[in-house]
């Protein structure tokens, strides 16, 4: 089960240093690597390949993210998620208002065989809340399958938080937990390791 398997293990693979500007749009095709950090280690690995930043987590029981080192409150977040090898049963997306060097941050993630999960971690995930629903939460937006693109967006306006995938809504929800903070990406593995994840076109766009 999602849920029982998400507390098990929590690992920091990257963190960009710097803070861009908090003003205007941000973009990242990853036709080269810009603040995004490119390493490997036993555990994880992130790589440029075709213009697209691959995320491959190693470890059967594991939660790691990178971050774009830039600082941003409100906005419209994006980015394009492609699923390319390993377990259906996964997790992969993005964070956003990650605040203190990237220790506590909000996740918004998908899984490759049709679930969600909204929430936040604190204090790198020694508190794990979701904020939506229970935890993982079945949704038809969600494309499943390895080699199948989902668009995850996030409206964030102060507290208000709207969730879509794929354009659909998935959650809306109030919450002042974390007001300002860095963005990235984000990939799980649930009990089966070799979870290797594409993401294109981050997008933050200043709300109107």
């Amino acid at each position: 089960m999602k849920n029982s398997l998400r507390l098990l293990l929590l690992v920091l693979l990257v963190l960009a240093a710097g803070c861009g500007s908090i003003a205007g749009s941000y973009e990242e095709t990853y036709d080269d690597a810009g603040n995004w950090i490119v390493d490997s280690t036993f555990e994880a690995e992130t790589r440029l390949n075709g213009g697209r930043y691959e995320f491959l987590v190693k470890k059967d029981l594991g939660i790691f993210w990178s971050t774009a080192g830039d600082s941003r409150r409100d906005g419209i977040y994006s980015v394009e998620a492609t699923p390319l090898e390993g377990p259906l049963d996964n997790g992969y997306g993005m964070v956003f208002r990650a605040e203190d060097d990237a220790q506590s941050f909000y996740i918004f993630e998908v899984s490759a065989d049709g679930f969600v999960w909204i929430g936040y971690c604190l204090d790198r995930c020694a508190e794990q809340q979701a904020i939506i629903g229970d935890g993982w939460f079945r949704s038809e937006a969600v494309r499943q399958g390895l080699d199948v693109t989902n668009t995850l967006e996030v409206r964030a306006e102060a507290a208000n938080l709207i969730f879509s995938v794929n354009g659909q809504e998935v959650g809306r929800v109030t919450d002042d937990t974390l007001e300002r903070g860095d963005f990235g990406v984000i990939v799980e593995t649930l009990g089966e390791g070799g979870v290797l994840v594409a993401f294109d076109n981050y997008r933050v766009t200043p709300l109107d």
